[in-house]
């Protein structure tokens, strides 16, 4: 299928303000873009582009003061099929995890291992390891957290959603990544586009998402904590350890967002 998707988000800055933007497909899916989802700036402000140690495409500028209107619109062709499911996918020894999936078992800025460990075993020891295990730590987080914009907070970390109960789609994320590295499962977090596509409607308006990736039986496998269930047109943007490391937007200054649209719909054949 055929899925239309991009964004339109108005900054309002009192002066010149340097920013770093991720916004970008990700290159594990930039050769199925009918067009390249190039952001454009308005007013038009030089742009550099460059890669993180994770390999996420950023672009760096410098906002002027007063509007200033970043937006894409591009259209990606998609499977069409619910995200992949390895009920036989094996948690791996630590001793034979790939050295490149080490820093995924390790505490990060929102993802604090050394104070949930104790509390994930204590939940999850008796489960069966591997894709079984996983499941049941996106299951406990699902049920685990009410979801409201009105509980967004973004310094809340995997503990304090723990405590709290409450969050956004990052704050599942941060819980389960943290819940599976205490348990020894490689985990690193992802943002993206996600989609309506094969929901029955209303719609809520469109909007960025978080999930995560595992990686069990040698290679990583999508999770989604917050919807818990398998979706299709799923598309990446970043992944890292948390998202410290993939924000859409790093503001190195006071502004303020006037105006946020996203669009992930499926174009007829």
């Amino acid at each position: 299928m055929r899925i239309r998707l991009g964004y339109e988000l108005t900054y309002n800055f009192t002066g010149p303000t340097p920013m770093i933007v991720m916004l970008n497909t990700h290159y594990t899916r930039v050769a199925h873009l009918e067009r390249p989802d190039h952001m454009i700036t308005t007013p038009p402000v030089p742009v550099q582009g460059y890669r993180d140690s994770f390999g996420n495409w950023c672009n760096r500028l410098v906002a002027p003061a007063g509007s200033l209107k970043l937006t894409t619109d591009s259209v990606i062709w998609d499977d069409g099929q619910p995200d992949p499911v390895d009920l036989t996918a094996v948690q791996h020894a630590v001793q034979d995890l790939p050295a490149d999936t080490l820093q995924f078992l390790l505490g990060s800025r929102y993802c604090e291992t050394d104070v949930l460990s104790a509390e994930a075993w204590r939940l999850f020891a008796d489960t069966p390891t591997g894709w079984a295990r996983v499941q049941a730590i996106c299951d406990f987080v699902h049920k685990h957290i009410t979801f409201g914009y009105e509980h967004s907070r973004p310094t809340r970390t995997a503990a304090e959603a723990y405590a709290e109960k409450r969050g956004v789609c990052r704050d599942y994320a941060h819980l389960a990544v943290a819940f599976c590295r205490c348990m020894n499962i490689p985990a690193r977090y992802c943002t993206g586009y996600i989609s309506d596509i094969g929901l029955p409607p209303p719609y809520d308006p469109g909007d960025f998402a978080a999930w995560m990736e595992v990686y069990l039986g040698g290679r990583w496998h999508v999770f989604d904590p917050r919807n818990n269930v398998r979706r299709i047109g799923r598309v990446l943007i970043a992944q890292g350890r948390d998202a410290a490391d993939v924000p859409l937007t790093h503001t190195f200054g006071p502004n303020t967002l006037t105006s946020f649209r996203v669009w992930t719909d499926e174009i007829p054949a």
